[in-house]
């Protein structure tokens, strides 16, 4: 008799063993357990930490909770301005309801790729090239709109979407290049300009002052040779201004004019009879036949 309560006691405690092996299951931190029991729903979500369900009855499905990356491949499409473009991105998501995203979708994962590549076309055709390139920001809020509305259905929230290249065929790169070439030469002839006309205001205001004050012009012309002489050169030239000539004109006092006629003979000396006022010639040098 007791052999067979023995016997009994261990049946039932292997029995017991396998069944807690069999219904014993742990879900993470980062998970929730969705339960099944004869392919219905069970209203309660296990939580972390030791769960137990009733073997060949409930099937304990695991959904992960934390946030997910995911590329999405390269999408081909046309600008509203008619450019071809080759766009990727890359969409972080997680789920909220771990019930409505195993029950909701047979797939979150694919039905959010999918997803994310048409929102992704869709918005590369409303918008032009210049918002592609330079308005990114507001592109990534709109795709962020579009794609969660649908997958807040499927439990699923989405945290961000980042465009992350846009790819231009290499013809619209070279007209984009010339075009950025012609705006900065665009600039630097205006800029030039603009500096060419500030100059010749100056330069109008300071040949006002010295046309009132001509001793300035004469300061300036010293300033520019005592400039080109640090220089070091070997070499100088110097300009005379033709006001600094007529100044020197007025202030130098005018000589008496001479008269034309003959020399009038000194006192006490009789006047040179006309061959005397001849030159003499030179005499023949000695040897001279």
């Amino acid at each position: 008799m007791v052999e067979e309560l023995l016997t009994a006691g261990a049946v039932a405690g292997s029995a017991a063993v396998l069944y807690v092996a069999a219904a014993a299951r742990v879900v993470k931190q980062y998970e929730r357990g969705v339960v099944l029991r004869f392919g219905r729903l069970r209203g309660n979500v296990r939580g972390p930490g030791f769960a137990m369900v009733i073997p060949l009855v409930d099937r304990l499905h695991k959904v992960n909770m934390q946030i997910v990356t995911m590329p999405v491949p390269a999408q081909d499409g046309i600008t509203r301005d008619n450019v071809t473009v080759r766009v990727d991105a890359v969409i972080y998501f997680k789920v909220v309801d771990a019930a409505e995203a195993m029950v909701r979708v047979e797939d979150y994962r694919f039905a959010v790729s999918q997803m994310a590549q048409t929102s992704l076309r869709s918005i590369v055709g409303k918008s032009d090239l210049d918002d592609l390139l330079s308005n990114r920001e507001k592109l990534n809020e709109g795709l962020e709109l579009m794609m969660d509305s649908p997958a807040v259905e499927w439990g699923v929230t989405i945290d961000r979407v980042e465009i992350k290249d846009v790819s231009l065929p290499e013809t619209m790169k070279r007209s984009m290049a010339r075009q950025a070439e012609a705006d900065r030469e665009r600039r630097a002839r205006v800029i030039n300009a603009d500096a060419e006309l500030q100059a010749s205001k100056k330069l109008a205001q300071a040949a006002a002052v010295m046309s009132d004050q001509p001793a300035a012009l004469q300061l300036r012309l010293l300033q520019t040779v005592v400039a080109v002489a640090a220089e070091k050169n070997s070499t100088l030239v110097l300009p005379f201004p033709v006001e600094l000539l007529r100044f020197l004109e007025r202030a130098t006092p005018p000589q008496p004019a001479q008269p034309a006629g003959p020399i009038p003979a000194e006192p006490g000396k009789p006047e040179p009879s006309p061959m005397e006022r001849l030159p003499e010639e030179p005499e023949e040098e000695a040897g001279a036949g």
